[in-house]
């Protein structure tokens, strides 16, 4: 006999709420999964880019250390016209490479202090959105 109601037994509410809380489970589940292979993703994207920029810049930097090269020995050999001997011009040269050196060793550790490593950004602020939506369905 039917009861007045018009729901069913018990036990079959209680399996249709077991049901809804495993898959619910299994959704988030899939969901932190795939939002962990967003991020693997998102790092390899970074990182290729990032690896493309370092080759081509070694090589610029390595034709501009040939260019760098020809115009200091045009230098010093222009100081040495100017009146100065072959060993003091080629030690100007030599004292003007080291402070632009340490110059530039300065610049690049702070570069480098700032830098920040690749982080996945959009899979953590999707993370972060994930964990707000399923906050706000708990309240």
């Amino acid at each position: 006999m039917a009861s007045g109601n018009g729901g069913g037994s018990p036990e079959a509410a209680d399996r249709k709420l077991g049901d809804i809380v495993g898959e619910v489970s299994n959704k988030a589940t899939l969901l932190v999964r795939e939002e962990i292979e967003l991020a693997k993703a998102e790092v390899s994207v970074k990182a290729a880019r990032l690896g493309r920029g370092a080759a081509v810049g070694a090589a610029a930097g390595f034709f501009a250390f040939l260019g760098l090269i020809f115009l200091l020995h045009t230098l010093a050999w222009g100081l040495n016209d100017l009146g100065l001997s072959i060993w003091a011009s080629f030690g100007a040269v030599t004292l003007l490479l080291f402070v632009l050196a340490a110059i530039a060793g300065l610049l690049a550790y702070r570069f480098v202090k700032k830098g920040a490593p690749p982080t996945p950004d959009l899979a953590i602020e999707e993370a972060k959105k994930t964990r707000e939506a399923i906050e706000a369905v708990r309240s």
